[in-house]
Parts: C-alpha cells; sequence; structure tokens
C-alpha cells in the first residue's frame, strides 16, 4: 500500500508541477503577445504620425510655391508695365536689368526657403519614426 501512495503522492506531483508550466507558459505567452501588440500600434501610430507631418510639410510648401508663383506673376506684369512706359532704350536696359536682379534674389531667397522648408518636413517626418527604432534597439539590448 505504501508503493501505491507514493505512486499516487509522485504522478499528483508530476501533474501539479506540470499543470503550473503549461499555466505559467500560457500566461507567458499571452504576456509576450501583449507587448507585441502594444509595440505594434507604438508602431503604426509613429507611422501616422510620420505620414502626418510629412503631408503638413509638402501642404506649406505648396502653399509657399503657390505665393511665389503669385508674387512672381505679379511683379512680372509690374515690370512689363514699367517697360512698356519707358522713354529709351537706356531706360529699358537699366529697368530689364533691375528686374532680372530683383527677380533673381527672389528665386534665390524662395529657393532657400523651400530647402528649409523640405529639411523641416523631413525631420519632423522622421522623428517619430526614429523614436521606434531607438526603442526596438533599447528593447533589444535590454532583451539580452
Amino acid at each position: 500500500m505504501a508503493a501505491a501512495e507514493t505512486v499516487k503522492s509522485t504522478v499528483e506531483q508530476f501533474t501539479t508541477a506540470g499543470n503550473k508550466a503549461f499555466k505559467d507558459a500560457v500566461e507567458k505567452s499571452l504576456s509576450s503577445l501583449n507587448d507585441a501588440n502594444a509595440h505594434s500600434k507604438k508602431n503604426l501610430e509613429a507611422v501616422i504620425a510620420s505620414v502626418s507631418a510629412a503631408t503638413k510639410g509638402a501642404e506649406a510648401l505648396g502653399a509657399q510655391a503657390m505665393a511665389y508663383s503669385k508674387k512672381a506673376v505679379e511683379d512680372q506684369v509690374a515690370a512689363a508695365k514699367s517697360l512698356s512706359s519707358a522713354k529709351s532704350i537706356q531706360e529699358v536696359i537699366e529697368l530689364q536689368t533691375s528686374f532680372a536682379k530683383t527677380a533673381m534674389e527672389a528665386y534665390m531667397a524662395e529657393v532657400s526657403k523651400m530647402g528649409e522648408t523640405v529639411a523641416a518636413s523631413f525631420k519632423d517626418s522622421a522623428k517619430p519614426l526614429n523614436e521606434r527604432v531607438t526603442a526596438l534597439v533599447e528593447r533589444m539590448q535590454a532583451a539580452r
């Protein structure tokens, strides 16, 4: 009888240990799944934030381009009017030279301004993605 009790006790211990191991494995798997889901959600949020920042940058760049185009056309019309009222060839040359210089300076300023807008937009759109990469690297280092 003692042998039967020992076998029964051993089987109960194995069963209890097996159930606990199974429960622990399921809980660990669920926890890992929840962590992965949270990480994926944060990645998706970062992509959305990045696309949103890029869209805002593109909208700003488009608005700048439209404003510059409008101003350039207005300046060209004004220059054409002043050229048409010139009294001599010398005055036409001076007006044309002045207009060309002013137009080139405005163009260079606009190119610089657009470059700054593109750089800021790129920085803003890359920031959420860089943060997620940093979080991933930190998570991988912590797992070591």
